[in-house]
């Protein structure tokens, strides 16, 4: 039994979700991904892109695909660069499934976004991702200048497992002395594995999102252990000196109540952090713009994305009914 106070247009596309999703848990993995790709449409390409381009570099398992998105518009210095992972539970989703959201936020914010086709569970168990997200963040530093791109603002963003890989790469380049990355976005990101938190136990089951898909997702992900830090962020010794993050989540989703205290956490321990829950939204909204309630709260989010974007962003402690920020002063 869901919820009754849902606005009607999420009521309608839970619904939906919940009857032609398949259960994830009941497929190999291979199949899945087929059955995914038969219900998605078909590509519109569209917001039209000055450049829309796939590169292939040398990955840490061979050749790795990046889709290169450069927006319209006169070039007065260089842009700001996002490095992008995709969502699917570390298992399924590709380049093509996240296009339109990509080329949404490039042309919204005005930035280079570098796309990542890492290689996906189980067949590439944790931490294969992350090292791909960590090859394309060192490969963007190197040659984005020469699409318009600043080498000295590139950010890490991710939608659901890609806000881990995110938070991950964030982690590993701190510890490695790698890039210095310009911010990590989260948004609605699967960090922890605590299947008891109170978001779990509230939205875990009818929020098309469902914990026994999350439980699922980290064992094809993580078989082996997920001691690691580069596999759970959440367990890292310490957040300091971890770029600014905004940690965006959605308030019917399972792993809200972790990204919730994760953004807190990282204000306690000294990184400017920007928090934003969407209320009375689920997993993936994002990426449904058929959803009437997607386009404003893209809207709102790009102007978080913008925030913690420029450079003059800032220390300080925001509070207000639409977002809720903790940083330190």
């Amino acid at each position: 039994m869901r919820r009754p106070d849902l606005h009607p247009d999420v009521e309608t596309m839970l619904a939906g979700l919940e009857a032609g999703f398949p259960d994830v848990t009941q497929y190999p993995a291979a199949e899945l991904r087929q059955i995914i790709v038969s219900r998605r449409a078909p590509l519109t390409r569209t917001p039209d892109m000055d450049v829309a381009q796939d590169v292939v570099i040398d990955g840490p398992g061979g050749d790795l695909t990046l889709r290169v998105y450069v927006p319209h518009g006169e070039l007065d210095s260089p842009r700001p660069v996002i490095v992008f992972a995709h969502g699917g539970g570390f298992v399924f989703c590709d380049l093509d499934s996240h296009d339109e959201f990509c080329r949404s936020m490039a042309e919204a914010v005005n930035a280079v976004v570098v796309a990542v086709d890492y290689r996906l569970a189980p067949e590439n168990p944790a931490p294969a991702a992350m090292e791909d997200m960590y090859a394309a963040l060192c490969w963007t530093v190197e040659n984005v200048k020469s699409y318009g791109g600043d080498p000295a603002r590139v950010a890490v963003a991710g939608d659901s497992a890609g806000g881990n890989l995110s938070a991950t790469v964030s982690l590993a380049a701190r510890e490695r002395g790698g890039p210095a990355v310009a911010a990590q976005i989260l948004l609605y990101p699967v960090l922890g594995d605590d299947f008891d938190t109170e978001s779990y136990r509230q939205y875990g089951v009818g929020y098309y999102n469902t914990t026994k898909a999350m439980r699922w997702y980290w064992d094809q992900y993580a078989p082996q252990g997920r001691d690691s830090e580069l596999v759970v962020p959440t367990r890292a010794s310490t957040l300091a000196g971890l770029p600014p993050a905004l940690v965006a989540t959605a308030e019917l989703d399972p792993p809200c109540s972790e990204g919730e205290a994760f953004a807190e956490r990282l204000a306690a321990e000294g990184v400017p952090v920007l928090a934003h829950r969407f209320d009375g939204l689920f997993h993936g909204f994002l990426t449904f713009p058929q959803l009437s309630l997607t386009g404003p709260a893209r809207e709102e989010l790009w102007q978080l994305v913008r925030r913690i974007l420029d450079p003059a962003f800032c220390d300080g402690h925001i509070e207000d009914p639409r977002t809720r920020a903790a940083t330190r002063p």
